[in-house]
């Protein structure tokens, strides 16, 4: 047996352990497909699911940094390799924990990108897992093209977008993206939906709304829900916080979110 089969079975065994594995994509960059993975993830695991967060961005690893996990380094145990434990029920594993300096690009072409994507999955010990939210880059380039050969089962894609009616361009873009590689749509996500005035409590639209839903409508796709545009998320992710306030409006509508995957997924499986 060669090294790339034994790597394929690793990866494979890997997976089975895994109920339902979710890649989370954006026609373009900008529309906080990252920050929306990561609190997703979140949102899970304090439900009490045991979860897993891969960051796939080979060439711009954030999660580390949203996370507050920047200075954890991956080491060898008894056990082999392990994903960072960033909290009791979530698991973490980026190239942003292999690189000495984070400052450094990663300049590779395609096939080392797959080959680093296949040793994420398959030379790490992720465990028995109820969710794994794959953050993938934006686009629909080598990464998600990688991920999509090497879990043909995968359980789902949720596709971010932004609120302005030209999202719809990009939202059409990754529709039809999933559907040429085989992956179920699970629905779409509006971020940056709204904003609340801290002063006067007053709602401002400061990139329009309802784009997300609208293209929902059109495409006849699931639409999950919408996250307000909120200065605490974006502290939070900068400060490596994971702590949203158990009232606010984007705690809320993160849990909402949840529900509505989770109904689509049960829907999918009947």
């Amino acid at each position: 047996m060669n090294q790339k089969t034994m790597q394929d079975d690793n990866v494979d065994k890997n997976l089975n352990q895994i109920k339902n594995i979710i890649a989370v994509l954006s026609g373009k960059g900008g529309v906080g497909k990252s920050t929306v993975a990561t609190n997703l993830a979140l949102t899970l695991a304090e439900q009490g699911y045991q979860v897993g967060i891969l960051d796939s961005d080979i060439h711009g690893p954030t999660i580390p940094t949203m996370l507050g996990l920047e200075s954890e380094r991956i080491t060898q145990s008894e056990d082999g390799l392990k994903p960072i434990q960033a909290s009791k029920n979530l698991k973490v594993l980026s190239m942003g924990f292999l690189i000495n300096n984070k400052d450094d690009p990663i300049i590779w072409r395609g096939p080392m990108k797959m080959g680093a994507i296949k040793q994420l999955l398959g030379d790490f010990n992720w465990g028995t897992l109820d969710y794994l939210i794959i953050d993938l880059p934006p686009g629909t380039g080598d990464e998600p093209l990688s991920i999509a050969q090497l879990i043909p089962k995968m359980t789902g894609a949720i596709i971010v977008t932004t609120p302005q009616d030209v999202a719809l361009v990009s939202v059409r873009k990754s529709i039809m993206f999933v559907k040429k590689i085989n992956i179920p749509l699970i629905g779409i996500i509006e971020n940056m939906s709204g904003f609340s005035c801290p002063h006067c409590g007053k709602e401002i639209n400061i990139f329009k709304s309802g784009g997300g839903k609208k293209a929902a409508l059109n495409l006849n796709v699931p639409f999950l829900g919408t996250i307000p545009l909120d200065p605490h998320i974006v502290e939070a992710g900068d400060a490596g916080s994971t702590i949203l306030e158990k009232d606010a409006q984007i705690t809320k509508s993160l849990y909402k979110i949840s529900e509505n995957m989770k109904k689509q997924l049960k829907n999918k499986g009947d």
